[in-house]
């Protein structure tokens, strides 16, 4: 495990990873809701990532069954992160250097990040909705993390989204792309053609609701 290591203390450090450009992070989010990093991290950290999150297939349920219920708008499967996955755990600790960032620019209050992996199996899709409809959930931003080793176009799961002028854009999930966008914005996963791993954060401003 020389690499974990390494990739702690590169993870643990007081500043973000080079490619996140905070500046143009910002304005983006200022100008249109949502931001794009394109390989977010070392890919030995995305290959690692996606290899614990393979080791912990069988623990995944059904997002769309809550208390019993099903909902008829998604058909993913879901792990929710915690101290048991130490290597998604470092993505969520760099989520939490970055809010800090967020709340100085936006004052936003944001105080913990919660996460979990995602995994769209063939035909499956989460229909249109936002994260924190209303405000009743304390979302602030949301982010997707793409963990699978490659991906074609043609093989759909893309991520459909509104930006905060009403325009709608289609976002590839690409291999190592962090995709930063309101929790309020309207948006959907088209259906997938191809096994899609993320993971999924939400920077909240009040007490965890995991599940």
């Amino acid at each position: 495990m020389i690499f974990l290591r390494s990739t702690r203390g590169y993870m643990r450090s007081h500043s973000l990873p080079d490619s996140w450009n905070l500046d143009q992070i910002l304005d983006d989010l200022n100008a249109h809701g949502f931001a794009i990093i394109n390989q977010a991290y070392p890919d030995q950290y995305r290959a690692q990532v996606s290899q614990e999150c393979s080791h912990h297939m069988d623990e995944f349920r059904e997002a769309g069954i809550q208390n019993g219920v099903v909902s008829n708008i998604r058909s993913d499967h879901i792990l929710w992160i915690n101290d048991r996955l130490p290597i998604a755990q470092l993505h969520i600790e760099t989520l939490t250097l970055f809010s800090q960032s967020l709340n100085q620019a936006f004052y936003l209050g944001i105080k913990e990040v919660e996460a979990h992996f995602a995994r769209y199996n063939l035909g499956e899709f989460y229909a249109l909705h936002r994260d924190n409809p209303q405000q009743k959930n304390d979302r602030i931003i949301s982010t997707v993390y793409y963990l699978h080793p490659e991906w074609q176009e043609d093989w759909g799961g893309q991520l459909r989204l509104q930006d905060n002028n009403e325009k709608w854009h289609i976002v590839n999930p690409e291999p190592n792309r962090l995709v930063i966008f309101q929790s309020d914005l309207l948006h959907e996963v088209l259906i997938s053609k191809q096994q899609r791993l993320s993971i999924t954060a939400w920077l909240r401003s009040g007490n965890s609701i995991w599940v």
